[in-house]
């Protein structure tokens, strides 16, 4: 991975942890000061949505962790695997919460409830994320498992020779 290719990367994570960290101090905010005097139950969505925030930042964290590993040529390794079910643990996470935003809407949502039908299409889009991310799980446990075996057959040949 080029030096660009991780700065560029680790630049959109920087805006986007910044980004959820100032959602999440404005929600807190809000509810500090605000009233409810609107239709929808704002605290719980508050709520939700600071923890969606939580999601985004633990799955921003693990991917910084993962591409430093790819720089520094050890991803191909155990630790690997730490990084990458945190991942596919946000992304579950973020969809339960998605869902449970949609729970809240469902209600208001009672004359048109192909609203609720999208939304809850959404949750199991983000749920496929998570599938994806865990095929990609699958095909690093393959490359850590050759990783070993090759390493293991360098080490025979070492002593042949």
């Amino acid at each position: 991975m080029g030096k660009l290719t991780v700065r560029a990367l680790r630049a959109v994570l920087v805006v986007v942890l910044t980004g959820t960290v100032f959602v999440q101090a404005l929600m807190v905010w809000a509810l500090a000061t605000d009233k409810e005097g609107g239709s929808l139950p704002l605290t719980p969505l508050r709520l939700i949505t600071i923890l969606g925030m939580v999601t985004a930042q633990v799955a921003l964290g693990c991917v910084w962790r993962l591409v430093t590993m790819v720089r520094r040529g050890t991803v191909f390794s155990h630790a690997a695997f730490r990084y990458v079910d945190g991942v596919i643990g946000a992304i579950v996470a973020a969809a339960l919460v998605w869902f449970a935003v949609t729970a809240l809407n469902a209600p208001g949502q009672r004359d048109d409830p192909g609203v609720t039908l999208i939304m809850g299409g959404i949750g199991v889009a983000i749920l496929g994320v998570a599938l994806i991310v865990l095929v990609l799980r699958m095909l690093l446990a393959q490359a850590v498992a050759r990783d070993v075996e090759a390493a293991r057959m360098q080490a025979e040949l070492d002593e042949v020779i």
